[in-house]
């Protein structure tokens, strides 16, 4: 586009210095004072057109060149302000990336939503899913940020201009172990995974356990861990509490992960954070007479 804005440029100073150009006629006598006076007005206009020009072509190039800079830096501080891009679905945010697996797996028939007035959330989700007898499970906790809509997200709340969010993870087979009796690794080491939704630029480091203990029937860990900036290559510190829970009649942890950056943490984040965290439930369905299938759009988690 530049290189015909040029060009353009070009030809119109072509023809404006052949539109203004003086005519001579070797057959005539010099020109009188008249016609002298008459060539200097033209030749003042001439000057005036070509500035003119020359003015607006400089004025549209540097703003086109200013322009391209200011893209790229809104990207870089609004992953530096929040580990992710503000929009992780857009072309620059996710070029090549694969969709994060959490494990989520809808109930047929069911929608997951959030009462905007107390920030309740509530999703009816599927477990043993691509067995003979799945099981379906009520989940809910309580945000303050909203429900996060996109093919990249399943259960997930969170604020586009800090990045705090929660979301909803599944773990791997506990086989027969009480959510109190296994490792912490277990859990880590399904959320933190290279599918997982905190490793879409690269798996986390710098993970260190600060706490483990249960509340009632969830496990709670709390942990600190840096996530890779797509825009820069810096390592972003965040703060986390990760809860689990076994649902009766299941093998598989349901987990709420919430989190933060660590300079949000320190800020007053942690309030949030700590809230969510506390509210979180996972519950086997009330029995009916509907057969529990899993959702239609998610049948590619089964495979």
């Amino acid at each position: 586009m530049k290189i015909y804005f040029l060009q353009t440029c070009l030809c119109l100073h072509a023809a404006t210095v052949s539109a203004f150009a003086p005519s001579f006629n070797y057959d005539r006598p010099m020109a009188s004072a008249l016609n002298a006076a008459e060539t200097d007005s033209t030749e003042v206009s001439r000057r005036s057109l070509l500035s003119t020009i020359a003015t607006s072509s400089a004025a549209l190039v540097l703003g086109n060149m200013n322009s391209l800079p200011a893209v790229a830096a809104t990207d870089v501080d609004d992953f530096l302000k929040s580990g992710q891009v503000a929009m992780p679905m857009g072309v620059s945010g996710q070029a090549g990336k694969s969709r994060p697996e959490t494990g989520i797996v809808f109930r047929d028939g069911t929608e997951t939503s959030r009462d905007t007035r107390s920030g309740n959330v509530l999703a009816e989700i599927v477990l043993n899913a691509n067995s003979g007898d799945p099981t379906a499970v009520l989940t809910s906790f309580t945000s303050p940020w909203p429900l996060a809509k996109g093919s990249l997200f399943d259960v997930e709340c969170r604020d586009s201009s800090t990045g705090d969010s929660a979301f909803l993870s599944l773990s791997g087979k506990a086989k027969g172990k009480a959510v109190s009796d296994l490792p912490t690794s277990f859990f880590l080491d399904n959320l933190f995974s290279s599918t997982g939704r905190f490793s879409f630029y690269g798996p986390p480091t710098d993970v260190k356990v600060k706490k483990s203990y249960m509340d009632g029937n969830n496990r709670v860990i709390e942990l600190g861990f840096s996530i890779l900036s797509q825009s820069t290559g810096a390592e972003i510190p965040r703060l986390a509490i990760v809860v689990a829970s076994i649902p009766e009649g299941t093998d598989e942890a349901v987990m709420l992960a919430t989190s933060s950056t660590a300079t949000r943490w320190r800020k007053g984040a942690e309030k949030d954070i700590r809230k969510t965290a506390e509210s979180f439930k996972a519950i086997a369905s009330p029995k009916t007479g509907m057969k529990v299938r899993a959702r239609v759009d998610d049948s590619s988690s089964l495979l």
